[in-house]
């Protein structure tokens, strides 16, 4: 099996080592030609000012890179649980709102990585109880600051967009998104707090 897929003639892709994604940036960045790095679940994209010359040893280890030594910054988000799925995420769970409520707020989640839109930052660290598939039918337009859950994860929406994740609350005096860009980075610890 090849260590790497190509991503057009300036790009690749590769399976994500099992370490922290402030890491793996922080190692791929270091290649030479890398301009830009994306961190998914399961996937690593790199992409290259030039056609990429890739040393498979490299990918291979990544899977020994350790945690970028800046720390992590400590992000505390206002919460309105308030959301249109609130209701449907408790009886789908088997348990009270109010009890949805407390376990996504006591939770400290974990920016594992970006994506879908600028500054979506997929938070690691929902409770298990709360675990549920994307909605069946996503809606076309979720406000801005909707807090959503989907399989592990929670995040905020940057920007009113489509989505499929249940919708719980919405963050209250933020913006996720602004003139310097994303509020959250990889590797913030974030808090729910109401």
């Amino acid at each position: 099996m090849a260590d790497w897929v190509a991503l057009g003639d300036r790009a690749i892709r590769f399976a994500r080592a099992a370490v922290p994604s402030r890491a793996i940036v922080r190692e791929v960045r270091r290649w030479p030609g890398v301009i830009d790095v994306v961190v998914a679940r399961d996937d690593v994209a790199a992409y290259f000012a030039g056609p990429p010359h890739v040393d498979p040893e490299r990918i291979r280890a990544l899977a020994n890179a350790t945690d970028d030594p800046e720390p992590v910054r400590d992000i505390e988000l206002r919460a309105a649980y308030d959301g249109p799925d609130l209701d449907e995420v408790a009886r789908a769970t088997g348990i009270t709102t109010a009890e949805v409520k407390r376990l996504h707020a006591t939770a400290t989640y974990s920016v594992e990585s970006m994506g879908f839109a600028p500054g979506f930052a997929y938070l690691a660290g929902l409770d298990a109880r709360l675990v549920l598939p994307r909605r069946a039918t996503p809606r076309p337009r979720v406000p801005a600051g909707s807090i959503g859950v989907a399989g592990a994860y929670t995040a905020v929406y940057p920007f009113d967009s489509p989505g499929g994740w249940h919708l719980i609350g919405h963050i209250v005096g933020m913006k996720m998104f602004g003139t310097d860009g994303s509020l959250l980075r990889l590797g913030d610890r974030v808090r729910f707090v109401s």
